[in-house]
């Protein structure tokens, strides 16, 4: 994928007036993605339940369904059935990696065991053909971990959004452990997007602020246990935020400083992009750069991105009886 570079949008925010930067082929496409909405790919890592037996095989168990969904291999082996899982546990010798890994009787350290595995979501927005995802995720993980790195996978549709569950041996054949970082995860990301449009799905890959998005992110079991409406972290964060609308006593969050020198530091780059694009002959790409960064959201903490909805969850009953009334 060497024609399709990661996107430095600060780079173009902190150029001096005398530069003059040329914008690559492959640039300019991306582009034209992201300023025309091109469906964005999510590639999330599950960050819990990876250091045990017990938790991996309920997590295997969970996207098997319990064997109701099939489990695909790095070799291409279907796996059918409740036992599914256990296979794997005994194929990729995770009883012995976990033994390994667990301190001795004369050790003093507290440290947390490795990962026995990773695991991994790759998911699309609602309206995606599902086989499409799974066959780029299958071409994805082919690619990135094939003869390296064990693997299986299985697509979930019980969803509005596709989305496929790989799990990744953390210990590799040759004894090397995989290690995730933020950057790892933009490669992972643009790496399923690039498949994804090989298969003829448009698909894109930009980080989020470069996008304009300041919503803050949950963890996994958060955003399950709000849908549920067990969420104790969100019902104390809206408690918070309700008992200081009522006494009128806002307090700023110390990141909002940050937040808004990012969100100009973005602004600043997109239309320094803009003026690329028109001087290299591409003026209707550079019309939509400057409609997208007029409508970009207004920068939000978690904080104000709370007191909103509660302002407009206050408000819609008032809608409803004029509504009714009229």
């Amino acid at each position: 994928m060497s024609d399709e570079p990661l996107f430095d949008l600060f780079s173009f925010a902190r150029r001096g007036p005398g530069d003059r930067i040329t914008l690559s082929a492959g640039e300019i496409v991306q582009i034209s993605r992201t300023v025309s909405r091109t469906p964005e790919v999510v590639v999330k890592v599950l960050p819990r339940g990876a250091s045990s037996l017990g938790a991996v095989q309920a997590h295997l168990g969970y996207i098997g369904r319990e064997g109701e969904v099939h489990l695909e291999t790095d070799d291409g082996e279907i796996l059918r059935g409740k036992d599914a899982g256990n296979k794997l546990l005994v194929d990729w010798n995770l009883e012995l990696i976990e033994q390994r890994g667990k301190p001795n009787l004369t050790s003093t350290t507290t440290k947390q065991p490795p990962k026995l595995v990773h695991k991994v979501t790759f998911s699309m927005p609602p309206g995606t053909q599902p086989d499409k995802v799974h066959a780029a995720v299958r071409n994805f993980a082919r690619e990135e971990f094939g003869l390296k790195h064990r693997y299986v996978m299985a697509l979930h549709t019980d969803e509005p959004h596709p989305h496929v569950h790989l799990v990744i041996r953390a210990v590799s054949d040759q004894g090397q452990r995989l290690h995730i970082k933020k950057a790892t995860l933009r490669e992972w990301r643009a790496g399923f997007a690039h498949h994804l449009r090989e298969l003829g799905v448009p698909a894109n890959a930009t980080q989020r602020h470069v996008r304009g998005e300041t919503r803050p992110r949950k963890a996994d079991g958060i955003y399950r246990a709000m849908s549920r409406g067990e969420s104790t972290h969100l019902r104390n964060r809206v408690e918070v935020v309700r008992g200081e609308l009522m006494k009128g006593k806002w307090q700023v969050e110390s990141g909002k400083a940050k937040l808004l020198r990012t969100r100009e530091e973005v602004r600043c780059g997109w239309l320094a992009v803009g003026d690329v694009l028109a001087h290299q002959g591409h003026p209707e790409i550079a019309a939509q750069v400057k409609r997208y960064v007029e409508q970009m959201p207004k920068p939000l903490t978690e904080k104000e991105y709370v007191a909103t909805k509660l302002l407009e969850r206050t408000r819609e009953p008032r809608v409803r009886k004029i509504v009714m009334v009229r």
